[in-house]
Formats: C-alpha cells, sequence, structure tokens
C-alpha cells in the first residue's frame, strides 16, 4: 500500500478549504505581489505549488538544498519545473561555513547537542532562507496546524518585520493532502511511500512506526519542544485577510 492509498481521507468540507486556500493566495498576491514559496519538497509543498497554479498567481520557488537532502527529494526539483514550466532555485550554504563546521565538530555533530544540532540548521537553512527571501514581500509555506504542537496556532497570514508569511494550508488535515494530491495526480516524495511524513535532511530524519506523532521522525533524539529547525518561529503578529497592506519595501 502506498502513502496515497494509506492517507487518502477527505474532510467533510474539504471543498470549501480548498477554495479558500485558493482565495487566500489571490488576495495576498494582489496586495505583495513579490511572493516567493519556500518548497520543502514534501507533500504538503507540492499541493501549495498545485495551489499557486490554480489560483494563477505569479510567484517564485525556492528549495533550500542544504547538502543533506534524500535524493528523493531533490528528484521532484525537475519534476516541478517540467510540470508548471518554471525555474526552481536552490539555495545552499556557503561552503566555507560548512567546512569550517564539519571539521571542527564532525559530519554528525547534529546528535551531539541541540546547540550544535541548531548550528548545522542555521549554516544549512537560516543564512541561506535569509538570502531566498531577500527582495520578496511574503512567502508562502505548507504550514498545518495539525503537524505539530508547536504548529497549532499558526496563522494563515503572519506579520514578519521585513514580509507577511503565508500559510494556506493552515486548516487542512493530512487526509485533505493527499486527496488533494490524488485528485490532481501530483508528484510526491517516494520517502511517503515508506512511512516518511514529515521529511528534512536525511541525518534528521527517519520513518515512524504506527502510533507515532506526525513529526516523530523529525531530531527523534530530542524532546518535542525543541524539534524546530528555527525556519518557523514565533509570529510577530496574525493578520487577518481583509486588513492585508504591502509590506513597505
Amino acid at each position: 500500500m502506498n502513502a496515497l492509498d494509506l492517507y487518502n481521507k477527505p474532510s467533510p468540507d474539504f471543498a470549501a478549504k480548498v477554495e479558500r486556500s485558493l482565495a487566500l493566495l489571490r488576495e495576498v498576491s494582489e496586495t505583495h505581489p513579490l511572493l516567493t514559496q519556500a518548497s520543502s519538497l514534501g507533500a504538503e509543498d507540492m499541493v501549495v505549488t498545485h495551489l499557486i497554479h490554480l489560483a494563477g498567481i505569479k510567484t517564485d520557488i525556492f528549495v533550500l538544498e542544504t547538502g543533506k537532502l534524500h535524493p528523493e527529494t531533490l528528484a521532484l526539483v525537475s519534476k516541478i519545473e517540467q510540470r508548471y514550466a518554471r525555474s526552481v532555485a536552490l539555495y545552499r550554504p556557503k561552503n566555507e561555513s560548512v567546512v569550517k563546521f564539519v571539521r571542527n565538530h564532525g559530519e554528525e555533530a547534529m546528535y551531539q547537542s541541540i546547540d550544535l544540532r541548531k548550528q548545522c540548521c542555521d549554516i544549512r537553512k537560516m543564512e541561506p532562507l535569509s538570502r531566498a527571501l531577500a527582495g520578496h514581500d511574503g512567502w508562502i509555506t505548507g504550514l498545518r496546524r495539525e503537524q505539530s504542537n508547536a504548529r497549532a496556532e499558526v496563522g494563515e497570514i503572519v506579520q514578519e518585520p521585513d514580509r507577511i508569511k503565508v500559510s494556506p494550508l493552515v486548516e487542512w488535515t493530512w487526509g485533505d493532502v493527499w486527496h488533494f494530491i490524488g485528485e490532481h495526480q501530483l508528484d510526491y516524495n517516494a520517502l511517503h511511500d515508506q512511512f516518511y511524513p514529515s521529511i528534512g535532511c536525511a541525518p534528521c530524519t527517519r520513518a515512524i512506526s504506527v502510533g507515532e506523532d506526525f513529526r516523530a521522525g523529525r531530531w527523534w533524539w530530542e524532546q518535542e519542544s525543541a524539534k524546530e529547525c528555527g525556519l518557523h518561529v514565533q509570529p510577530v503578529s496574525t493578520l487577518p485577510v481583509s486588513t492585508l497592506e504591502r509590506t513597505p519595501s
């Protein structure tokens, strides 16, 4: 049984959620024309990319190519480019920073302490993210409230210091995500068929067992409260769509 067979279970209000997500993207694009999608190439982000396509809005798409991604993850880049006839920008960490970190702490530093793991995330994700977001007044993510306790109150639109963050799937369930994938015949990460619901860097991701939490396979050696890399910090403020104003440049 593959992931689509296993998880394809839409909510009763699935159609309304899709329409809400499309309306959100269209309204945001009117006030914030310099948008970009941050894609992890997981199931949610493949859905978001297709929603952007259906909404008919213009955005960039980028992937943080940390140097530690699974080949199954990277294989999706060319599939996105072929299907939507658009390029996906890959942002890589600065080589000198990676070399210095590995020389001082080793290839498996992330297992030694939370501090070293977060330093690794800073080098491989946070610094490239700052470059990826430069020049944009908003970014689009695949965050869902169901994903973890830390994300349970994430807003559809969050005002950050220099831009807004838009999460059109906040109300979607895992079943909704997979129903949409099946409905639109979307490509998805082959690791999802191997019980990887949440996929990050290879050393920090494992398959989960029946009954485990959705993100149990991410940084599984750490406490639940530590399981974020810094990409999605606590919101500065949450805005209703109707009060959106373009972020000053």
